[in-house]
């Protein structure tokens, strides 16, 4: 897919999260992939611990709801990896307010966004810790 919308994104979220979160999961992350060339890719994780200092919590990981094998991809190679971490932070913020399952992931001590090899941005929701 030539770049992606919301809708593309949210319609992604939807379906992986529609099987439910097994339990176990205390934050969510959804990894991103520089797959070269202006292709990228992400996954989304359930992990089983959170540590707000600490990255390697998204180590921990209970499922990837299938994504794996079902990545979210897209093509845009006008944009560096900064303007592509901040666009799919920016969705997944917008995903947390109005999306399908929003109410459920606010529930949870984290949602993280970041390059697999890079820092995890997050959303904690309720100012947890």
């Amino acid at each position: 897919m030539e770049g992606f919308t919301y809708d593309d994104l949210r319609k992604w979220i939807d379906e992986a999260l529609d099987q439910g979160i097994p339990e176990g999961v205390v934050a969510l992350n959804f990894n991103l992939y520089d797959d070269e060339e202006g292709d990228w890719s992400s996954d989304v994780i359930g992990a089983s611990s959170f540590d707000m200092n600490n990255d390697d919590w998204a180590c921990d990981e209970v499922t990837d709801f299938g994504t794996r094998e079902e990545p979210f991809s897209w093509h845009d190679g006008d944009k560096d990896w900064e303007e592509i971490l901040q666009e799919f932070k920016d969705y997944i913020g917008r995903y947390l307010i109005e999306g399908k399952h929003a109410e459920k992931l606010k529930e949870y001590k984290a949602i993280g966004v970041g390059f697999v090899d890079g820092e995890i941005e997050l959303f904690v929701p309720n100012d947890q810790e």
